[in-house]
C-alpha cells in the first residue's frame, strides 16, 4: 500500500494538478475536471488493493510455516474486475507434495472460486443494475470506471441464483392480517431451450406475487402505504408449486406474528383458484375479492347495453348490497335475454359466471367495515414485476422469469445484494483431524517467540523488529491455512 502511495505521490499528485489547472483555464469544464479525479483516484484504489493482496502472497512464499506441504511453482500475473475497476496483481501457483493438486493459495485463502475473473462487489452492482434495467447495463455497469462483463454472463449469474428464506425482524400481537395476491402475465422467447416451445403454444409464464402487511397508513404527501409489508413471489406453476408458495407465507406468519392472537386475516385478490389455495393453508384467513375486479366484470357485462347500461349496473349493485344472489342472477339473465352478439354474451356469460362463483369474497368485501380490506396488487405487480418484466417487450425464459422475479422480490423485501452474493457461496468444509484457532496479533508475538527455533530464516530477527501490521497479516493467514 505504501508503495502505491509514493508512486501516486511522484506521478498521480502531478496528474491532479494538470488536471485542475486544465480547469483553471475553463471553469465549464466541469466534467472533465470529475472525469479526470475519478480516473486518478480509481488507479489510485486499485494500485492499493493490488499492493496488498500480494503483500499476503509474499508472505506465502517466504514463510514455509504457513504453507507446510506446498512448494512453488510459479508467479503469474492475474486480475480480478472490482467495483472500483480491473485490479492486475500477481499470485503464486503452488503445488502440494502429497497429493500433487496445484493450486493459488491465495486464492483459497480469499475464498475465490477456480478461475474467477469479479469480486463480490462487483456481482452485487451487477444484479442490482440486472434487476433495474437490462443484462447488458447489468453487465457494463460492473465498476464505477467502466469495467464491464457480456451480458450473457450476467443472466448465467442470475439463473444460478439461490435465495435466502425471508426472515421476520420481530414477532408482534396483532388482530388483525392483510394478504395481497396477484400475477403478472411474461411472455416467454423460449422455456429453458431455443427453439422449445411448440404447438399447442405456451408463450407466457404468470409470476406470483403474494404480499402481507399490517395495515394501511398515509405518507406525508396523503399517499396510502402498507405498513411493514413483506413479500413473495416468483413462478409457482400447478397446485402443488402454489401450496408450496403458500407454505412459505404460513412459515413467515408463524415467525413474525403470534398467531394465537391473531383474529382474522383478510386474503385481497381476484378470485383466481391458486389465490383461494391460501384460505385452506393460511388459518383465520377469509378470502374477500377486490373492488377492482368486481367493477371490472360488471362493467364487461354491460358496456354493450348502451341507455340501459347504467340501468343494469346499478341493478347488480343493488342485488349485492342486499346480499341477494339469486337477484344478481336473474339481472344477468335479463341482460343475456338482451344480448345478441356471441361475443357479447359469451363476455355477459363470464361475468356472471365470475360474479356468483366469488359471492361469498364480494359478501365479505362489501359488508367489512375494515378499510384495510382492499386490494392494492394491481399496483404492487406494475410495479415490482411489470416495470421489468413486462411493461416492454421483452423475450424470457421460464428460468428466467422465474429468478428475476424472485431478484425483484428480494430488492422489494430491501434485501442487500452483496449478502446475496454471499449467500451462494457453500461453506468451505475443515480439513480431516483440523481444528479452526484463531490468534491475535498479541498472542501471535507470543507464539512467535516461543517458537523461534523453528522460524527458520526469521529465527535470528528480534519478534519485536517485526512490524506491528506483518503480525497481523501473519496471524491472519494462520487463523485460514488450516482449510487449505
Amino acid at each position: 500500500m505504501i508503495t502505491s502511495i509514493q508512486h501516486f505521490c511522484e506521478n498521480g499528485v502531478k496528474r491532479l494538478t494538470d488536471i485542475f489547472k486544465t480547469y483553471t483555464d475553463d471553469l465549464t469544464r466541469i466534467a472533465e475536471m470529475v472525469y479526470g479525479v475519478t480516473d486518478e483516484v480509481t488507479r489510485l484504489g486499485c494500485s492499493m488493493i493490488a499492493e496488498e493482496w500480494e503483500s499476503y502472497d509474499e508472505l506465502l512464499r517466504e514463510r514455509k510455516d504457513l504453507r507446510k506441504g506446498w512448494y512453488i511453482v510459479r508467479r503469474d500475473e492475474t486480475s480480478l474486475l472490482t467495483s472500483l475497476g480491473e485490479v492486475v496483481y500477481h499470485k503464486t501457483l503452488f503445488k502440494n507434495t502429497a497429493t500433487g493438486e496445484s493450486c493459488y493459495l491465495l486464492d483459497q485463502l480469499m475464498g475465490l472460486e477456480h478461475h474467477a475473473r469479479i469480486t463480490e462487489d462487483a456481482e452485487a452492482r451487477i444484479l442490482k443494475e440486472a434487476s433495474e434495467s437490462s443484462y447488458r447495463k447489468g453487465g457494463m455497469n460492473a465498476s464505477i470506471n467502466g469495467g464491464a462483463i457480456s451480458k450473457e454472463a450476467v443472466m448465467n449469474k442470475l439463473h444460478r441464483l439461490e435465495f435466502p428464506a425471508l426472515e421476520a425482524r420481530e414477532k408482534k400481537e396483532l388482530k388483525r392480517l392483510y394478504i395481497d395476491a396477484d400475477e403478472d402475465h411474461v411472455a416467454l422467447q423460449y422455456l429453458e431451450h431455443k427453439g422449445d416451445i411448440r404447438k399447442p403454444r405456451i408463450n407466457t409464464v404468470m409470476p406470483r406475487i403474494i404480499y402481507v402487511y399490517e395495515g394501511v397508513e398515509s405518507d406525508e404527501e396523503g399517499r396510502p402505504r402498507l405498513i411493514n409489508a413483506r413479500y413473495f413471489g416468483g413462478v409457482y406453476d400447478g397446485q402443488e408449486e402454489v401450496s408450496r408458495l403458500w407454505t412459505e407465507v404460513l412459515d413467515y406468519l408463524n415467525e413474525a406474528y403470534d398467531m394465537d392472537a391473531v383474529e382474522r386475516i383478510y386474503i385481497n385478490g381476484d378470485g383466481a383458484a391458486w389465490i383461494r389455495t391460501g384460505e385452506k393453508i393460511i388459518p383465520k384467513s377469509r378470502f374477500a375479492l377486490d373492488k377492482y375486479h368486481i367493477h371490472k366484470y360488471i362493467m364487461a357485462a354491460t358496456s354493450h347495453l348502451e341507455d340501459s347500461a347504467e340501468d343494469a349496473r346499478s341493478e347488480i349493485y343493488r342485488a349485492i348490497h342486499r346480499k341477494k344472489k339469486w337477484m344478481a342472477e336473474g339481472v344477468f339473465e335479463r341482460i343475456l335475454g338482451m344480448t345478441e352478439k356471441e361475443t357479447k354474451r359469451k363476455a355477459v356469460e363470464q361475468a356472471k359466471a365470475y360474479i356468483l362463483g366469488n359471492w361469498p369474497g364480494i359478501m365479505l368485501s362489501m359488508k367489512s367495515k375494515d378499510s384495510n380490506v382492499r386490494c392494492s396488487a394491481e399496483g404492487h405487480v406494475s410495479h415490482v414485476y411489470a416495470d421489468r418484466m413486462s411493461s416492454r417487450p421483452l423475450g424470457w425464459c421460464r428460468t428466467g422469469a422465474d429468478k428475476m422475479s424472485r431478484l425483484r422480490i428480494y430488492r422489494q423485501n430491501e434485501g442487500n445484494m452483496l449478502e446475496l452474493v454471499r449467500f451462494q457461496k457453500k461453506e468451505l468444509k475443515q480439513v480431516a483431524g483440523a481444528e479452526e484457532t484463531i490468534y491475535s496479533a498479541t498472542e501471535m508475538l507470543r507464539m512467535e517467540n516461543a517458537n523461534r527455533r523453528k522460524l527458520g530464516v526469521m529465527a535470528d530477527l528480534p519478534v519485536y523488529e517485526i512490524p506491528y501490521p506483518q503480525i497481523k497479516k501473519i496471524a491472519a493467514l494462520k487463523n485460514h491455512i488450516w482449510g487449505l
